[in-house]
């Protein structure tokens, strides 16, 4: 049998070159996913004062257990293995419960809290250090076709069991408060409270505690103080009157 060498060798030369660049990317890829799984724990560390350390991040916490399935059924997904992205994502979300469709893109420093009951659409959209509470949802409304479920800027949070419904853009560093119905554009910087949610004007001044998803002013309750103050004031000048009157006619 005659063999070829320098085929061989050639073939040896480009199985060798083949191998070090999959050996390669391999690295390369599991180094940035290691980046970024570090990222969300640091994450987690800064807004979740019950962290106490990287391995209860690491072990315990759903969320970013959450997270971390969806990194890997999102690529699957965008290779065209949708049936093998959707298994990871029932996986995660039997083991977790945190629904995330393997079509959602996700940006970096995304804090799941507790997360139970959580749902993220297909076509949702999360920028980078966002917050979302227990309960929450991020789906559609039914009626929408392509682009269905929200986008959230940077720095978003979405209070506990907050619903944010159809293809609507949250601003960067809005707020959803805890309860609240969105189905329309919230702006950036803004913060929107109760059902449906509106707009709640701050006039500039910072709210400190940046987490807090309770403690937000409510529009309806204000305009029912101030009504309540007008009356009040129209009862006592009536009274005025009214003394005035009988005065007149003693």
């Amino acid at each position: 049998m005659h063999l070829d060498y320098e085929n061989l060798a050639e073939n040896a030369v480009l199985l060798g070159d083949a191998a070090y660049k999959t050996a390669k990317d391999f690295l390369r890829g599991t180094r940035k996913f290691l980046k970024e799984v570090q990222y969300d724990v640091d994450a987690f560390r800064q807004r979740d004062p019950a962290a106490k350390s990287d391995a209860e991040i690491l072990l315990l916490y759903s969320g970013l257990h959450a997270r971390t399935a969806h990194r890997i059924s999102h690529k699957l997904h965008k290779k065209g293995y949708t049936f093998a992205a959707r298994a990871v994502s029932q996986c995660a979300k039997m083991i977790t419960g945190i629904e995330i469709h393997p079509g959602a893109t996700i940006g970096r420093g995304l804090v799941i809290d507790h997360g139970t009951g959580v749902v993220i659409g297909e076509t949702a959209e999360i920028g980078d250090n966002c917050t979302i509470y227990q309960g929450v949802t991020l789906g559609g409304t039914g009626k929408d076709v392509g682009k269905r479920h929200p986008t959230l800027g940077n720095g978003v949070m979405i209070g506990a069991g907050a619903k944010v419904l159809g293809p609507l853009t949250i601003g960067d560093n809005a707020k959803i408060a805890a309860g609240a119905v969105a189905l329309h554009d919230i702006p950036a910087g803004s913060t929107a409270v109760g059902i449906p949610a509106r707009v709640v004007s701050v006039d500039g001044v910072r709210v400190t505690e940046d987490l807090d998803q309770i403690h937000i002013p409510d529009p309806v309750k204000e305009e029912l103080a101030s009504l309540g103050e007008e009356i009040k004031e129209l009862r006592l000048a009536l009274e005025a009157l009214k003394k005035t009157a009988d005065k007149a006619t003693e």
